[in-house]
């Protein structure tokens, strides 16, 4: 979908702009892409948030980051993004490595390596839809770095922060940070732990946003209602758990 050539971030700003001016390909489409789309158009709103378990890899592709880091948060999921409805279209924000995107939802659905969930504000708490999609389109424009310190800052973020500074920046808040090593399954991992110690610059004493699960995390806010969840993303189902 990126040319080699292409330099920056390929689902930013000028990477949009590249598509809409014929600079970059269009994005090809293959029949589960356009279920999900279909999916997508049907069912998702503003504001969703959207959980997968991703496949991200350190160390040349040996080090499972994605699988562990959920694991170590009592999570089926590593990766969060929100929901944006534009011109029909369903479009997932998030920020990677390369800085923070702008993807079509039935792309973002492809680097799902595992579970997908949904989760939606409920009632009471759609008023802050809008001013947390707005906060998704600035950093977007902005492109916030990534934060690959996992840091409280708000000069940079990682792709939970993001999910989770976008709902305090409208007035509401998720979850609240948690000590890595006070996360759920923290004492499981020591050869995870020992490479964190002497590779990055990661401390097991520092504080993060996590995902987490019924307990812990983003996932356990009670104003986020489960609207769809399966144990993989080839076809979506078209059952919802909530309206």
């Amino acid at each position: 979908m990126v040319p080699h050539s292409w330099r920056g971030n390929p689902w930013g700003p000028d990477a949009e702009t590249a598509r809409h001016c014929r600079r970059l390909p269009t994005i090809p489409s293959n029949p589960p892409m356009c279920a999900w789309d279909a999916w997508g158009r049907a069912n998702l709103r503003d504001g969703d948030i959207v959980f997968r378990m991703g496949d991200a890899r350190l160390a040349f592709g040996l080090y499972p980051f994605s699988k562990i880091s959920a694991e170590m948060a009592g999570s089926r999921y590593s990766h969060t993004g929100i929901v944006a409805l534009e011109n029909g279209e369903p479009v997932v924000y998030d920020t990677y490595k390369s800085g923070p995107r702008k993807q079509p939802f039935s792309i973002w659905v492809l680097d799902v390596a595992g579970a997908i969930a949904v989760k939606r504000p409920d009632a009471d708490s759609q008023r802050f839809v809008n001013d947390a999609v707005a906060f998704c389109r600035d950093t977007y424009q902005r492109q916030v770095p990534f934060d690959k310190r996992l840091s409280l800052d708000d000069d940079r973020f990682y792709c939970i922060e993001f999910t989770e500074r976008a709902y305090r920046s409208a007035g509401l808040v998720l979850s609240e940070p948690i000590r890595i090593d006070h996360l759920p399954c923290y004492q499981h991992f020591p050869k995870a732990v020992w490479l964190a110690r002497h590779f990055s610059s990661i401390r097991p004493d520092q504080s993060a946003f996590v995902i987490g699960n019924d307990s812990v995390g983003i996932w356990s806010n009670p104003a986020l209602l489960l609207i769809y969840e399966a144990p993989d993303a080839r076809l979506p189902y078209a059952k919802l758990s909530a309206p």
